[in-house]
């Protein structure tokens, strides 16, 4: 049975936008086993140490929150935009993700993403384009993960329709830092081979690993997964305050494989804002973000 309404309707649509939105994408089923869960951890920066997240036989053996974005990943790559004008994917960029852990994560199972265009954005010169993804694990019925997924496409836009989004809450929401010292720095170098190993989780574009294909998208060498080090953020995080139920990030930069990623999070009651940078060159690469702090003790009677 379908979790999501079948179309987002929104009168304020285009008719191109509208029609868009009644075209239901099939239903993706993903399967992941320990091993996955295993090397999306170490892919996001765990390590031998860290036995919770690389040692199957831990008695708290766990994925990482961040994990959540790994089962839909096909299912939101895969929805068509060929009905934008002047679509051209190669336009495409990764504007912002959102995910909520709606139940405790599986570390092995069997699950299907729905998905469904959740908003359209004229911005003139450029379309944003938001997707929303359920992850059900097929077995209990339940759902596990909701991303959103908002895309800029240069280039596509002035096809008529709104400008300006509606407010999804925590999605959408601006998370200025405030203006006093950080609660919890986090510095982690990353490796050289980030890239490499990080793509094994499913995202297998080459701009991440083949340095003629990072040049031609403008790049002196191939850069970091977005996802990746939102993960590594999401990580540090977690280190910092525990156990979250949802993360917003927006990708303001680029990392490349090799560079030092500092984290800054300011507590607010029971949201932490934080902001990532880049050492060597001081680019801010994740801003807007945030997470919503769970009670663990809530999260187990789920």
């Amino acid at each position: 049975m379908s979790t999501l309404p079948n179309v987002f309707t929104d009168p304020d649509d285009s008719q191109l936008v509208a029609d868009a939105k009644k075209d239901k994408p099939e239903d993706h089923e993903f399967s992941y086993t320990e091993r996955d869960v295993i090397l999306y951890n170490l892919g996001v920066g765990a390590t031998a140490k860290d036995l919770q997240w690389t040692y199957e036989s831990h008695e708290e053996f766990a994925a990482l929150p961040t994990f959540g974005v790994i089962p839909q990943f096909a299912a939101s790559s895969g929805i068509s935009l060929g009905w934008l004008p002047n679509f051209n994917p190669a336009k495409l960029l990764h504007g912002e993700q959102y995910l909520v852990i709606k139940s405790p994560i599986p570390t092995e199972g069997n699950f299907v993403n729905e998905t469904r265009l959740l908003e359209v954005l004229d911005k003139g010169k450029a379309a944003s384009v938001t997707t929303i993804v359920y992850t059900k694990d097929i077995a209990t019925g339940k759902v596990i993960f909701e991303n959103q997924i908002t895309v800029f496409i240069r280039g596509a836009g002035g096809f008529g329709g709104k400008r300006s989004g509606r407010d999804r809450g925590a999605a959408t929401a601006v998370n200025t830092p405030p203006k006093r010292q950080a609660d919890a720095v986090i510095e982690e170098k990353t490796s050289a081979s980030q890239a490499a190993l990080y793509r094994l989780s499913g995202d297998y574009n080459p701009l991440h690993i083949d340095p003629s294909f990072a040049a031609v998208g403008g790049f002196d060498q191939p850069i970091l997964h977005g996802l990746c080090f939102m993960g590594i953020a999401g990580k540090h995080v977690l280190q910092s305050f525990g156990a979250y139920k949802d993360i917003k990030v927006r990708f303001s930069g680029v990392v490349f494989p090799g560079e030092t990623l500092v984290t800054e999070m300011w507590k607010t009651g029971n949201r932490v804002i934080f902001s990532t940078k880049t050492k060597e060159r001081g680019t801010t690469v994740l801003a807007a973000a945030a997470v919503t702090l769970v009670d663990t003790d809530t999260m187990a009677k789920l």
